[in-house]
């Protein structure tokens, strides 16, 4: 249980719709040891606001607009080292649970059970413990179990950061100039991740690679 006298702890709060990030603040604002000090409606705007205030604990959407909150987690916990990261999802999904803990998150928080588990998801982490829901925690039996069975290592990251960029927007339709302009790389370049990821996940077309995001996570439908 938290000091009566210890400061409040500062959350960071990001998620692209304006009524979940109310609800999420109304949990949160009602607890005397947390407080919510920034809101973001994506993750670049998270990054942002991470340099300009003093934040202990940053809240984040997985699916977001323009940066994903798998990759602003890997962002934040780069610039700032000591914050802790909560990646707050509607998506009970094994894969993005996986990239979330591989992201530096601490917890991994359903949207369906916020009122439930965010609260004490938050002190947690800043008691540097994880928070996994249930199903999160058959997941992580379910993949040591299968690594075991196989007698193989599962690598760490199936796309680097840079080819999941470039996933995303493929998926949200833009097109290879207008990618390499986005990321400053050149249209060669984006032609190069595009066939790595093809070649990587196993796919065939744009349609497809679609799919995955949204499978995974990246997008929403």
């Amino acid at each position: 249980m938290t000091r009566p006298d210890a400061p409040a702890i500062r959350v960071l709060l990001a998620d692209d719709h304006a009524l979940v990030r109310r609800g999420v603040r109304l949990i949160l604002d009602r607890e005397p040891d947390l407080e919510v000090v920034a809101e973001a409606g994506d993750g670049a705007e998270a990054i942002e606001l991470a340099r300009t205030h003093e934040v202990d604990l940053a809240v984040l959407d997985i699916a977001m607009p323009r940066m994903t909150g798998l990759q602003a987690a890997r962002e934040l916990v780069a610039l700032k080292p000591g914050v802790r990261v909560l990646m707050l999802t509607m998506h009970d999904n094994e894969q993005y649970f996986f990239q979330a803990l591989k992201a530096g998150a601490s917890g991994y928080v359903l949207k369906s059970v916020a009122d439930r588990d965010l609260v004490a998801a938050c002190r947690a982490a800043m008691r540097d413990e994880p928070f996994l829901y249930p199903g999160a925690v058959t997941a992580l039996i379910r993949h040591y179990l299968d690594r075991v069975r196989h007698g193989e290592e599962v690598p760490d990251q199936v796309l680097t950061p840079r080819e999941e960029e470039v996933l995303k927007l493929v998926a949200e339709g833009h097109s290879s100039k207008e990618i390499a302009e986005m990321l400053f790389i050149s249209i060669k370049t984006v032609h190069r991740h595009r066939a790595n990821l093809l070649s990587k996940l196993g796919l065939r077309d744009r349609l497809e690679l679609t799919r995955y995001a949204i499978r995974v996570g990246l997008i929403e439908a």
